[in-house]
C-alpha cells in the first residue's frame, strides 16, 4: 500500500473518531507533532514540581504539608505516564530528558514564575491547574490512544489539585486583612501568566491547524482560554477577589466575559528562556537528575539481578 492510500485510511480513521495506536501507520508529521507536544507536557509536569516542592517544608500546617506532598507526588506520576506514552512513538526517554536539560526542549511558560508566598501555592492549584484541566479534558478526547488514555487519569488528579488550591485561596480571602492582601497579590501575579499558558491566539500558533485537523487537539487555544475565564471570574468574585483586568466585562449578548489585551511579548520572551526563573528551573532540574542517578542505577541493577535469577531457575 502506498503512502497516499495509507494517509487516506489514517485520516478516515480519525474522522470516524477512532484512536490511532502505536503500531498503526501514521504520517511522520503526526508522529513528530505528538512527540513535541507530549514531551513538552511531560517536561511541564516534572518542572512544575519545583516551585511547589519549594514550599513543602514551609506549609502552614501538617494537613497542608500532607496535601502538598501528595500533589507533588502526583505531578511526578503524570510525568512518568507522559514519558511512557511518548516512548510508544519510538523515542527514548533519556533523549527527551537530555533535550530538556540542555534547553532544547520547551515546557509550559507558567513554571518560570516564582512562588513568593504561601498564597502562590493556592493560586497555582486554582489557576494553573484549573487552566490545565480545561486543556487536558479536551486532550482526553484526542486521536492518539496512549496520550488520550493518560489524560483520563491525570485529569482526575488535577481536579483534586484544583480544589485544594481554591480552598487555600478561599481561606486566605476570608482571613485577616493581611491574609486577604496576600491572596489578592498572588492572584494579581498569576492571572495573566495562567491565561497565557493556554497558548498563543490561533493566528499566532503555527501548529494549531494541523493538530486540530488530526484531532490531537480538539479545541483551539482561544476557545479553551474563554472557557477558563468564564469559569474562573465568578469563582474569584465569590471569595471576594478582584480580577486584575481593568478591561474585563461581561457581554450579555454572547454570554462570555471579554478580557483586556494579553502581553504576548512577555509570553514569547519567557518561552525563549528569559523569564524570571527559567535558568533556575533548569539548573535545579539538572541537579535533581544527578542526585537521583544512584537510585536509577540501583533499581536497574536489582531488576537485572532478578531477571538473571529467574532465568537460572
Amino acid at each position: 500500500m502506498d503512502d497516499k492510500k495509507q494517509l487516506e485510511q489514517f485520516e478516515a480513521k480519525i474522522a470516524a473518531g477512532l484512536k490511532i495506536e502505536p503500531k498503526d501507520w501514521m504520517p511522520e508529521a503526526y508522529r513528530k507533532q505528538l512527540i513535541r507536544m507530549m514531551s513538552q507536557h511531560a517536561h511541564s509536569e516534572i518542572v512544575g514540581m519545583l516551585p511547589e516542592g519549594n514550599w513543602i517544608t514551609r506549609a502552614p500546617s501538617l494537613r497542608r504539608k500532607a496535601i502538598l506532598l501528595a500533589k507533588v507526588q502526583d505531578e511526578a506520576g503524570h510525568g512518568l505516564y507522559l514519558y511512557s506514552a511518548t516512548e510508544t512513538l519510538g523515542v527514548d526517554r533519556s533523549e527527551l530528558l537530555e533535550q530538556l536539560h540542555s534547553g532544547k526542549a520547551k515546557y509550559s511558560s507558567i513554571f518560570n514564575y516564582p512562588t513568593l508566598t504561601w498564597a502562590d501555592i493556592g493560586a497555582i492549584g486554582w489557576l494553573v491547574d484549573g487552566a490545565a484541566i480545561m486543556n487536558q479534558t479536551a486532550l482526553a478526547r484526542g486521536s492518539y490512544g496512549p496520550y488520550s488514555r493518560a489524560m483520563v487519569k491525570i485529569c482526575k488528579e488535577e481536579s483534586f489539585h484544583n480544589r485544594q488550591g481554591y480552598e487555600i485561596m478561599m481561606n486566605l480571602a476570608q482571613g485577616t486583612p493581611e491574609q486577604k492582601e496576600m491572596a489578592q497579590d498572588a492572584f494579581n501575579r498569576w492571572w495573566w501568566p495562567s491565561i497565557m499558558m493556554l497558548g498563543p491566539s490561533d493566528d499566532k500558533s503555527p501548529n494549531s491547524d494541523q493538530l486540530m485537523r488530526w484531532k490531537v487537539k480538539m479545541e483551539s487555544n482561544d476557545a479553551i482560554r474563554q472557557r477558563f475565564i468564564d469559569r474562573t471570574v465568578p469563582q474569584a468574585e465569590f471569595i471576594g477577589l478582584k480580577v486584575p483586568d481593568a478591561d474585563l466585562k461581561f457581554n450579555d449578548v454572547t454570554g462570555h466575559y471579554e478580557h483586556g489585551p494579553i502581553n504576548w511579548e512577555e509570553f514569547f520572551d519567557v518561552i525563549k528562556g528569559n523569564g524570571p526563573c527559567n535558568a533556575k528551573r533548569i539548573k535545579d532540574r539538572v541537579e535533581a537528575d544527578k542526585k537521583g542517578a544512584w537510585v536509577r542505577e540501583a533499581a536497574t541493577a536489582y531488576a537485572a539481578k532478578q531477571a538473571k535469577e529467574k532465568l537460572v531457575a
